[in-house]
């Protein structure tokens, strides 16, 4: 088949002098660049690689480069609940194979999404699901790589499905998402399946916060990948989620506004010693993380701490974003 594309010849298994000389023969198909490679021992790779490079050229690299700085959102949830459906809906064409038999996807997907002024890589995973329930290596394996993904993205678009409700390993992929620090939109898929009156999404969603709590300023959507129903929408969401969580607050502000708020509300006191939280500062890492600094760091419990998280998300915008607090001697 005749190509624009540089084609390589290589034949394998050229472990001797003997073999080298019996390859000649390949020159007889007509291919230009001819390379006797033993793949056990390594001999002649090195010449591949080095053609192979030769190609790569300087505009290729600046792209990947681009690339990198892209928002990165990982489609995750449990087998079925239609990642692969939604993947193809965003882009439009049949990108990855959609299917009734959980597990056809087996790797994770990049695909670049440009249109409508909006730039960013979407990652299709595996389902994850339970341990026990894995039987095949093959999708261990599937699952160890949706994890990777994980890492990769910056917002995970957490599916769920509608119909079967929001189950306890759900809840393990949406805190396997949180203690890694990435920002989370929650999708509850297949709303064309659900029956519907006045209060439904409301009433659902406040059966989904609290299963989710103690972490609930996430956002929540109903779609239906199928009929594209507020696909787009959950888009912008992840976008505007991706933004707040690489917000950076100006010490000056955050000590004017939280330092207010502890005034409203003293930490609790500490073997006969009130706790004085002097000041606060954010800390220059990727997930949104807050230094206190104040005289007993270790006499502050969890409570109080939620209510400085609460502070934080009532008046920054970290919707959807995982907040650390840390406390410091002062």
């Amino acid at each position: 088949r005749r190509s624009t594309k540089p084609v390589f010849l290589v034949v394998n298994k050229v472990d001797n002098n003997e073999r080298l000389l019996e390859g000649a023969e390949f020159y007889g198909l007509g291919v230009e660049q001819i390379f006797f490679v033993s793949s056990i021992s390594g001999s002649g790779t090195g010449e591949v690689l080095d053609a192979v490079t030769a190609l790569i050229t300087e505009e290729d690299e600046a792209i990947s480069e681009e690339e990198k700085a892209l928002p990165k959102f990982a489609i995750i949830g449990q087998p079925n609940v239609g990642k692969s459906s939604l993947l193809n809906a965003l882009v439009g064409q049949e990108r990855t194979i959609v299917s009734d038999i959980a597990g056809t996807t087996r790797d994770t997907i990049h695909t670049r999404y440009n249109l409508f002024q909006k730039d960013f890589i979407l990652i299709d995973t595996a389902g994850i699901r339970r341990k026990t329930k894995v039987h095949e290596d093959l999708e261990f394996y599937s699952v160890i790589r949706a994890i990777k993904a994980l890492d990769e993205a910056d917002v995970c678009l957490l599916l769920v499905d509608a119909k079967k409700g929001i189950a306890a390993q759900d809840i393990n992929i949406f805190s396997l998402a949180v203690r890694k620090g990435k920002g989370v939109v929650v999708l509850v898929n297949k709303w064309d399946l659900v029956e519907k009156s006045t209060n439904t999404a409301r009433d659902y969603e406040n059966a989904l916060k609290e299963r989710l709590a103690p972490f609930t300023d996430v956002p929540i959507i109903f779609i239906s990948a199928k009929e594209k129903t507020r696909i787009f929408k959950a888009i912008e969401v992840a976008l505007d989620v991706f933004e707040s969580r690489k917000q950076k607050i100006s010490t000056s502000k955050l000590n004017d506004i939280i330092l207010k708020a502890i005034e409203a509300f003293h930490p609790p006191v500490v073997r006969g010693h009130p706790i004085k939280i002097k000041y606060i500062t954010q800390l220059p890492t990727v997930v949104p993380s807050f230094a206190f600094f104040c005289n007993f760091p270790d006499g502050v419990k969890q409570p109080y701490k939620n209510y400085l998280e609460n502070q934080l998300r009532k008046n920054f915008n970290f919707s959807g974003v995982p907040v650390r607090l840390f406390f410091r001697k002062k």
